[in-house]
């Protein structure tokens, strides 16, 4: 039924539950997965006028650091399974948006992901990626607990 899921990870446990969900389901489709991570884009801090916190450079560096160690989770269990895994790290102000985007974009006929775990007043107010995927995503998403 399913031929590519998209899911997206932030590294946590639930996300990683989440992901090897997504691959054990891609396993019985017969589907090939694509894992996602995002990554706000550097924004310049000083304390000082002639003092930055941390360069554009280093910034990059640690985030595509963080992004591998995130995703080689899921490729490693995925190639365990026989999964055919892509990767994919993005830049996003809104992680729901490069989620939207990345589904669309790379033909997912499905979004795998966890949902966020926030309940009451701060789930209301706050929100969730996962509600937004669930809002604008135009193909089917699969929320894990």
């Amino acid at each position: 039924m399913y031929k590519h899921i998209l899911i997206p990870t932030d590294g946590s446990e639930l996300s990683e539950r989440a992901v090897r969900e997504g691959i054990d389901l891609a396993l019985m489709m017969k589907a090939r997965v694509t894992l996602l991570t995002a990554s706000a884009p550097f924004r310049g801090f000083a304390s000082e006028p002639t003092v930055l916190a941390e360069t554009p450079r280093q910034y990059e560096e640690d985030v595509e650091r963080r992004a591998n160690l995130r995703l080689r989770a899921g490729e490693e269990y995925a190639d365990a399974r026989g999964v055919v895994a892509m990767t994919r790290h993005v830049y996003a102000e809104h992680p729901f948006e490069a989620i939207v985007e990345a589904a669309e974009g790379s033909d997912c006929d499905l979004v795998c992901m966890a949902s966020h775990g926030r309940t009451g007043l701060a789930g209301l107010l706050i929100g969730s990626q996962t509600a937004k995927v669930l809002s604008h995503s135009k193909i089917p998403v699969l929320v894990c607990r």
